[in-house]
């Protein structure tokens, strides 16, 4: 199944210039999403892994689903104030801005080894502050798996040279 058919693409949003790629058209396909879960549960298995982290908010769809298939334990990395309890927090540049991320201090152990899956990468700011969000709770991270990747905004080869495991399943340019 090609699942670039799946994905709108929005111009001018969140603001001029930049093409949005959205997945809730890939999601509310129940064939397409189901596709994609397979694919991500595919590309898992080259990892060993104890824990699924997904960045706030579209990552949480996708990894979800593959901790419920996979049987593993699923961690949020949530925006500022999002969680109640005690938490770790890192703060980053975003393309248009600049962002705080959060976990709770007793959701990864000093052995646990992180897959982390969100819905897209772009320049990498959001996927390398949740990679320091592990590393700060003493865990590691095993892999990255994003739905699609904006092949050209470098994100994704940005975190390979810092030695991170990347997949993806689609890819795109960005804008």
């Amino acid at each position: 199944m090609d699942l670039k058919k799946y994905i709108r693409s929005i111009p001018d949003y969140p603001k001029k210039g930049i093409l949005f790629r959205d997945i809730t058209t890939l999601i509310k396909d129940e064939f397409a999403f189901a596709e994609s879960i397979n694919q991500i549960v595919e590309r898992s298995k080259k990892y060993n892994f104890t824990k699924i982290a997904a960045i706030e908010s579209r990552g949480f769809v996708f990894a979800s689903a593959v901790s419920y298939v996979l049987k593993k334990p699923f961690i949020m990395l949530r925006k500022k104030n999002k969680l109640p309890a005690d938490v770790h927090s890192i703060d980053f540049e975003l393309e248009y801005g600049t962002a705080t991320i959060e976990v709770h201090k007793d959701s990864i152990s000093e052995n646990d080894s992180v897959l982390i899956i969100d819905d897209l990468i772009a320049t990498g700011g959001t996927a390398e502050a949740a990679a320091k969000l592990i590393k700060i709770s003493k865990g590691r991270v095993a892999a990255f798996i994003f739905v699609i990747n904006l092949f050209d905004l470098n994100g994704s080869d940005n975190l390979r040279k810092k030695g991170y495991n990347i997949e993806n399943l689609i890819e795109f340019p960005g804008h």
